[in-house]
């Protein structure tokens, strides 16, 4: 039944001829973006080349461009998720609402002013696009008028309220061993997460090393990790869909995972064979926890710009002096990456190593018990589950055999080739949060009652939740095409860096307006959606700012 009292059914609100709609739709937006593009080019060139100073003065224009594809990258791939899901029969009408209400909201927000946060707007004219009349088309003026209206959203909603809770809305287009994967841990997820994540956030609560444990038997730890090494050998693809499911439940349990991912990542890549065969199986079994140990307090994003010092002894070891900050699950861990300057002379990238620095797991009482190394807690408004630290070292030592590849001066680029893993899954984590939202405001819209009726019979109510459910596919298309692409041994940190710009956006966003369907019970910390509001802001920040990601996926296409 509609919510407004219409009989609204599918023939009303879907698009006659959807996909060949949305098809012809992508062309024109590809030459807005080419045209916008040269345009930012010019702007920020001197003697025919990209100028950094000219960028960063530039800051609008030139994120503006990162946007802007971001916004073609989704469009293509929610038209190749739609005919994936043509040719498999699965196209329904769930499927085909959220399609067109993409399009419809994703092609008015391109001609009119793409959101790069709640209060930044970029348009056309601000690339120097003057001429946007490739946009005007029949196509793209029929799905920005008649694509995302009132009707269409709350036909979803309809279709979404007799859905399992449980259930993902819409197909995800993935392979049936990844569809097993996501059910087996959205099962543990509810059963063994969801029924604790707020107390431990309110409790400010390690997550319990219980959990950690079941984890590690389910084999999250070593997921990508190759079988030779102790690993299960699956996909990136398969962490995404792992990654959501945990942070569904909560961030911190979908995060934990993250850790071995990095640590992995840096030793496959830059590791020496010993490093290999001694680390990785412990990662993968979960025996070995680490963590990563590269910001410093007054670098940020500035990596190269880093001070603490490692300086090698006459045995061929190391020791470390410096400081570090915003350290995640620091205390439990065994073994820290952590990227120090091993040539004092250097003030940029090339002067920095990575190592694989051993300490011993602290505990409540003594949360940092090894020799030459202090820590304390950051207190935080979320992320709360592994905790944060500041970090102390003096002479801290590190046996030389642990000098990540054997080599100094490798630290930055080894660092760098984890990267593209790291933004995936911090997109999929995204998504996660932003499902939970949808999860917590569709429930309470459903059970509350005002002016006699539920919140969820209330149009403005029901389009929150509509755009949720569709922007949520976006950013899981956008993510699993990068997760793709790694899988396929493509170079994919423009599409990595895409899904986790986007996917952050997506997540606050969902997590504000499903605070708002609470009302004033949203602001009361007993409320689930309290947390998941706190959750979903760090990752517009970590994994790469939002400004620091726009302003990298702007070099690469402007290059």
């Amino acid at each position: 039944m509609a919510h407004d009292g219409q009989n609204v059914g599918a023939q009303d609100v879907i698009l006659p001829d959807l996909l060949a709609l949305t098809g012809a739709a992508i062309a024109p937006v590809e030459a807005i973006f080419e045209a916008a593009r040269s345009a930012v080019r010019d702007l920020v060139s001197t003697d025919g080349r990209v100028s950094s100073r000219a960028v960063e003065a530039n800051q609008t224009a030139t994120h503006g461009v990162a946007w802007l594809a971001t916004y073609l990258e989704s469009l293509r791939q929610m038209q190749n998720w739609a005919n994936r899901m043509v040719e498999a029969g699965t196209f329904g009408e769930v499927e085909q609402l959220i399609h067109q209400i993409a399009f419809g909201e994703y092609l008015a927000q391109i001609k009119g002013g793409i959101a790069m946060n709640q209060g930044e707007v970029v348009r056309l004219h601000d690339l120097g696009v003057t001429d946007a009349s490739a946009l005007e088309t029949a196509e793209i003026t029929t799905l920005i008028i008649s694509a995302n209206t009132q009707n269409a959203r709350t036909r979803l909603v309809e279709l979404m309220e007799e859905q399992s809770a449980n259930i993902t809305v819409g197909g995800t287009g993935l392979d049936e061993e990844l569809e097993m994967i996501r059910e087996q841990f959205r099962r543990y997820a509810v059963d063994r997460v969801e029924p604790n994540a707020h107390e431990w956030h309110l409790k400010d609560e390690l997550i319990p090393m219980e959990i950690i444990d079941e984890l590690a038997e389910m084999g999250v730890f070593g997921l990508t990790i190759p079988e030779e090494y102790g690993g299960l050998g699956l996909s990136k693809a398969s962490m995404c869909v792992v990654s959501e499911e945990l942070s569904r439940a909560y961030i911190g349990v979908g995060s934990l995972g993250t850790r071995s991912e990095i640590a992995a990542e840096l030793i496959i890549a830059g590791g020496t064979e010993e490093q290999k065969q001694k680390w990785l199986p412990a990662l993968a079994s979960g025996e070995k926890l680490p963590t990563a140990v590269f910001t410093e307090p007054n670098t940020g994003s500035d990596l190269g710009s880093l001070r603490t010092r490692a300086v090698q002894d006459e045995n061929g070891d190391w020791k470390v002096t410096g400081n570090k900050t915003w350290i995640t699950h620091a205390a439990r861990t065994h073994v820290m990456t952590l990227l120090a300057r091993t040539e004092p002379d250097t003030s940029d990238y090339k002067g920095l190593s990575m190592f694989l620095a051993e300490k011993t797991p602290g505990t409540d009482e003594a949360p940092f018990p090894t020799e030459g190394m202090t820590g304390g807690e950051i207190e935080v408004l979320g992320y709360r589950g592994m905790k944060e630290y500041e970090l102390g070292f003096d002479n801290f030592h590190v046996k030389g055999e642990n000098l990540l590849g054997g080599e100094t001066g490798k630290g930055f680029k080894q660092l760098m080739e984890t990267f593209e893993s790291a933004r995936i899954q911090t997109a999929a984590r995204a998504i996660g949060v932003a499902q939970s939202a949808l999860d917590v405001g569709m429930k309470y819209a459903q059970d509350r009652k005002q002016f006699g009726k539920s919140l969820i019979a209330f149009p403005r109510v029901s389009s929150k939740l509509a755009m949720m459910a569709v922007e949520i596919m976006v950013a899981r298309q956008l993510t699993y095409f990068s997760a793709w692409e790694k899988d396929h041994g493509h170079r994919c940190d423009l599409e990595a860096g895409m899904a986790k710009l986007l996917g952050a956006r997506v997540a606050w966003a969902a997590a504000d307006n499903a605070l708002q369907i609470h009302g004033g019970n949203g602001f009361a910390l007993e409320y689930t959606v309290s947390r998941i509001l706190c959750d979903a802001r760090i990752l517009n920040i970590f994994e790469g700012a939002g400004e620091i990601q726009a302003q990298v996926i702007a070099r690469r296409l402007l290059a």
